[in-house]
């Protein structure tokens, strides 16, 4: 791949003006991230209202070009970021969803290569591991150009609730989820600090921070979707969110560590699937793995929810004709 770090203008081309894309267009406004985004859907006039309505925004916050538009329009993209799909309903796993969007993703992915995209792929869609998985084996794209949103909401869910429980900034809490972005994923405890202290070492000076206290905020943190679900019938702001801030992260080559879907060759055990897990990325997508030395409590967990993804995987790719 030909280096876009010299490149001023910074375009994004999204697939899919659901809540969850519209959310993250607007937020991508609202922060000032990318000059240019395009935003591409089968639903045209309500996608044309849309880039009206949140160009809007844009004497507000800062200057942006955003506009509806086609596949074609993805040639010179920096990323193409794909939140299309059918959403998640009440009483539905994210695993539910696999089959009827990985035929979606079949009508987007094709397309997309074919404009002579050459930029990174990021996938917010749900189930998110499989669909990357997908994407990956769909565009024949390399592994680090092909990146999955993973785990990035569940450990700000994490962090929001540590913090709560804590009285501490959210902001100082640093710790992931790790695994599928879905009902097998874990928090990695061993490795979560507030301050440089662990978990542990804080819990021996605070010890109304119970062990069962912590598994509480574990099984909050995977249950966050279907609370909000069930509440108000979609989640959007949070993974809009979250996708701006991969985004930024990608354009502005931070070199920077967020918890996404990527693609293991052998770390944590797992081989060939998309899994959760910290990540170093840069302007060409993923730099660096970052294998968290888990404890074995937590890599069964992770042995647990990689085995669940490779089934779903191999029987979804199979139903859809992907090989």
């Amino acid at each position: 791949m030909t280096s876009i770090t010299d490149k001023n203008h910074t375009k994004v081309i999204l697939v899919g003006d659901g809540a969850v894309g519209s959310s993250f267009a607007y937020a991508m406004t609202l922060q000032g991230i990318a000059n240019e985004i395009g935003i591409v859907d089968i639903a045209k006039e309500k996608t044309q209202g849309d880039a009206i309505d949140i160009a809007d925004a844009t004497s507000f916050s800062y200057p942006k070009n955003v506009y509806a538009a086609e596949y074609s329009d993805a040639k010179d993209a920096d990323l193409v970021v794909i939140t299309a799909g059918a959403p998640q309903k009440p009483g539905e796993t994210r695993l539910d969803l696999v089959n009827k969007n990985l035929k979606i993703l079949k009508t987007i992915v094709d397309p997309v290569v074919e404009s002579g995209f050459n930029g990174i792929f990021v996938v917010a869609a749900n189930p998110v591991d499989i669909l990357t998985y997908g994407t990956w084996k769909l565009s024949g794209f390399p592994k680090e150009r092909v990146i999955g949103s993973g785990t990035s909401l569940d450990t700000a869910r994490l962090r929001k609730f540590v913090g709560q429980e804590l009285n501490v900034d959210p902001r100082s809490i640093h710790g992931y989820v790790l695994g599928e972005h879905g009902d097998s994923e874990f928090v990695a405890w061993s490795h979560l600090t507030i301050g440089g202290l662990t978990m542990a070492e804080y819990q021996q000076t605070h010890p109304e921070i119970t062990d069962e206290k912590l598994q509480a905020i574990n099984d909050r943190v995977v249950n966050s979707a279907y609370e909000i679900i069930n509440l108000k019938g979609a989640t959007f702001y949070g993974i809009g969110t979250a996708l701006a801030r991969i985004a930024k992260a990608l354009l502005a080559d931070e070199k920077t560590v967020l918890p996404l879907s990527v693609y293991m060759n052998g770390q944590y055990g797992v081989q060939d699937l998309y899994v959760g897990s910290p990540v170093v990325v840069n302007r060409n997508g993923v730099q660096e793995i970052l294998e968290v030395p888990l404890n074995a409590a937590e890599q069964e967990k992770m042995n647990n929810s990689a085995a669940q993804l490779t089934k779903v995987a191999h029987d979804g790719f199979k139903a859809v004709g992907i090989e």
